[in-house]
């Protein structure tokens, strides 16, 4: 492997420890992220983390303002119903697609991740109850088919879970799990357009249960990274 591949996979692991930190709400909206130390945890160079969080800043999961650093971005109240809004309707095409192109073998998988999502609720592990709730939309996008509704997702969906962890009181579900498994049988009953009306009311949902206080819970980086 070149030092240059090396160079690659080392961005995306950071890239991916800071994603994944959103995505099951460890790291919260207006956290900081210092360079020094970020490099001092991988231990890479700064230029590595800067090129990192200019990735992260494309994708609008984090903000970079001169002379204040990198933090987590913080979605305003216009913007959550955006969000929200978009959401809505890419998800509706994504399940009528994938109603459409899952195969037995899709549907098995999709149950199996259901099982581990009721596994987590009753075991009351809040973080891996919302890692479970995301990758349950994550893998339904999947099986669109369509890599760039997908990728739309994914970045939605990411924006979507810093709206949760700023604006969601703790305790209550990122997702109800009751909820997506109507959405599953709907599917593997072929009903494109009821699984798509089911998956709209499930996320007005989400977005009905915000509540326009943030919340700060105190940890460190390292802790908020998982590290």
């Amino acid at each position: 492997m070149s030092g240059q591949d090396r160079g690659l996979d080392t961005d995306e692991r950071i890239y991916r420890t800071i994603f994944d930190g959103i995505m099951q709400q460890r790291l919260t909206p207006g956290t900081k992220l210092p360079e020094i130390a970020l490099c001092e945890l991988f231990s890479v160079s700064r230029s590595v983390v800067r090129r990192v969080l200019q990735r992260l800043a494309h994708d609008h999961v984090v903000d970079l303002r001169p002379n204040r650093g990198a933090t987590i971005a913080t979605p305003s109240a216009q913007e959550t119903r955006e969000i929200f809004e978009a959401r809505r309707a890419i998800e509706a095409a994504i399940v009528r697609l994938a109603t459409r192109n899952a195969t037995a073998d899709d549907f098995l998988a999709l149950r199996r991740q259901l099982e581990d999502e009721h596994e987590a609720m009753h075991r009351f592990e809040q973080p891996a109850w919302a890692r479970l709730a995301s990758a349950f939309h994550l893998r339904i996008a999947k099986l669109a088919r369509n890599p760039i509704l997908e990728a739309y997702l994914k970045e939605i969906a990411s924006r979507c879970s810093l709206i949760v962890a700023l604006y969601e009181p703790w305790g209550n579900a990122s997702c109800e799990h009751a909820e997506h498994e109507e959405i599953v049988a709907c599917m593997e009953a072929g009903d494109a357009e009821g699984a798509a009306r089911l998956m709209e009311a499930h996320l007005q949902a989400l977005e009905n249960n915000i509540s326009l206080r943030p919340s700060d819970p105190q940890k460190t980086l390292k802790q908020r990274l998982g590290l």
